[in-house]
C-alpha cells in the first residue's frame, strides 16, 4: 500500500495533522479483500497514523460499508484512547463540513 494514496499529511508547528481519504480507503479496502491483504492493509494504516496528533476523515460516506466500519472502529478507538483527535468531514470539497468525531 502506498501511504501517499491514502494519506495527506499537514504538519503545523506543534502537531501534527493528517487527512485520510475514506473513498480511497473503501476503494484500497475492496482491493484487499480481492487479494486477501485487509491485515496487512490496516497494519500499514495504523503505523502510519502512529505519530499523528490529529486525524480528519474525509468523505465519510465511504464508511457506509458495514464491513469497512467495523474494520475501521476498532483502529480509531485506539486512536481516540491516544488522545488523536478525530474529526469528520462530509465532502471531499475545500469547504466542507467538519465536525468533531470524538
Amino acid at each position: 500500500m502506498n501511504r501517499r494514496e491514502l494519506l495527506t499529511f499537514a504538519i503545523h508547528r506543534k502537531s501534527r495533522a493528517v487527512e485520510l481519504s475514506c473513498e480511497r480507503l473503501y476503494m484500497k479496502f475492496c482491493d484487499s479483500l480481492l487479494d486477501d491483504t485487509t491485515g496487512e492493509l490496516f497494519e500499514r494504516l495504523e503505523a502510519d497514523l502512529h505519530t499523528v496528533d490529529s486525524l480528519l476523515l474525509v468523505d465519510t460516506a465511504w464508511l457506509a460499508s458495514g464491513d469497512l466500519r467495523q474494520r475501521l472502529d476498532p483502529l480509531m478507538k485506539s486512536l481516540r484512547a491516544r488522545g488523536v483527535r478525530i474529526a469528520q468531514s462530509s465532502d471531499s470539497g475545500q469547504n466542507s463540513n467538519r465536525k468533531a468525531a470524538g
